[in-house]
């Protein structure tokens, strides 16, 4: 019997290696792994001068609580990735985890607005869908019907006014001004930040809207006194092929951006939010202290893991490789697209990739969900790795396949990907 309290009841392999784009498990099959797990691995597995620079961080300076210290490892690394991300005032808020970072966002939004003296803005306009986090406030900011479901008794429902998805039909800049109409609904006066992933993750993937959205978004934030928050936990660092995906479409300097996933790249848990001069300013002369913390936050080793990490992403150039493999493997998913009648779409940016799966028939989504499971479960059986979900359309309808490799992935690679995806489509459908 195992002591293990697995994510499902579906048996699971037990993973014993890794290095570059592919896994082994103890019965000695090799994985591709198409999504970085959930889109995390963005340098590729078994890089070991990471483990080297962690395991002399942690001789050197294991841990240090944050209320007590800085260190000087923290401070190096909030330097550089502020240029990475070409955010030069901002700071970072070090966390362990992408829930975690919104969840610091989100705080850190109310206790702006009143330290400014607007106790009354409270509220987190958000997207349906969206996913922001696991975490009750970060889930409740959330979109996403299926894993928010069981929560809602915990849920003030009111504090979380939703926006419609992005929609393709419409020029970026029309698309945003329904926002408009969301925080007169909600009362702008009571509105703290609008909270949106610039291309969308898990609950709807790989969506993205025309360019000029954000600009415009934030431009409405500015009019109506609420912050703009981009939630770049899985489209940031690098992966869409730009270090910020929010700055794909026009530039825009988000008030909070929320960084998790590629950070560290699975060598360590880390995740933040950089905050800009002025929310920072807000907050220490104010009060002069964030009234919110975790134990493991700007935790030396997890940091050191994440500032090789960022060496790496700049040294082998892998935002640029993210746009061209990303450009060859989008290609790809059009012509299976063109030869599989159940794909009605493959969309995306950079290395954030999807197939949206349903009925040729019809053009739109399944009744029932269960298409992407049964793809993804053939591709593994073939070798390859992928991030299936549901729920776009209605919470339980609407299919689809997020892909997602590690930057690093080779010509050769991507290759191997659409061969395998192009036999399990054709065995799964």
């Amino acid at each position: 019997m195992s002591n293990v309290f697995y994510r499902s009841a579906k048996p699971y392999p037990v993973a014993v290696r890794a290095e570059g784009v592919f896994l082994w498990d103890d019965a000695g099959r090799r994985f591709l792994d198409g999504s970085s797990g959930a889109l995390v691995a963005n340098v590729g597995h078994g890089r070991a001068e990471v483990a080297a620079v962690m395991a002399e961080q942690a001789g050197r300076l294991a841990f240090a609580h944050g209320s007590q210290f800085s260190s000087d490892v923290l401070e190096d690394y909030a330097a550089h990735l502020a240029r990475f991300l070409e955010l030069p005032t901002h700071r970072l808020w070090a966390v362990s985890g992408g829930s975690e970072a919104n969840e610091s966002a989100i705080k850190l939004a109310r206790q702006y607005h009143v330290e400014r003296g607007e106790p009354e803005r409270y509220k987190v306009v958000t997207r349906v869908p969206s996913y922001h986090g696991a975490s009750l406030g970060a889930l409740a900011a959330s979109g996403m019907g299926a894993r928010r479901e069981l929560y809602t008794p915990l849920i003030r429902e009111d504090a979380w006014p939703k926006l419609a998805r992005p929609d393709p039909a419409l020029r970026g800049e029309a698309d945003a001004e329904r926002l408009r109409a969301v925080l007169e609904a909600a009362g702008p006066e009571t509105v703290a930040a609008f909270l949106c992933e610039p291309v969308v993750g898990a609950s709807d993937a790989a969506l993205a809207p025309n360019p000029g959205y954000h600009a415009r978004a934030a431009e409405i934030c500015r009019e109506y006194g609420a912050l703009f928050i981009a939630d770049e936990v899985m489209c940031g660092m690098g992966r869409c092929g730009a270090p910020l995906a929010v700055q794909l479409g026009g530039a825009v300097t988000p008030d909070l951006v929320v960084l998790g996933k590629g950070l560290a790249a699975g060598y360590a848990p880390l995740a933040g939010v950089m905050a800009s001069a002025e929310v920072y300013g807000a907050v220490m002369n104010g009060s002069g202290a964030f009234k919110h913390g975790f134990t493991y936050a700007g935790h030396p080793v997890s940091v050191a893991a994440g500032r090789v990490v960022l060496d790496i992403l700049e040294r082998e150039e892998l935002v640029a490789a993210a746009r061209e493999r990303g450009a060859q493997l989008l290609a790809g998913l059009r012509d299976l697209q063109a030869r599989h009648p159940q794909v009605l779409e493959a969309r995306g940016h950079g290395l954030l990739l999807a197939l949206v799966l349903g009925d040729p028939a019809t053009g739109t989504a399944y009744p029932a969900p269960g298409v992407a499971e049964r793809v993804a479960r053939v591709a593994k059986e073939r070798g390859l790795l992928t991030y299936p979900g549901s729920g776009a359309v209605d919470g339980t309808r609407g299919d689809h396949l997020l892909l997602g490799p590690p930057l690093s992935i080779s010509a050769d690679e991507v290759s191997q990907m659409l061969e395998i995806l192009d036999a399990a489509l054709g065995e799964a459908l």
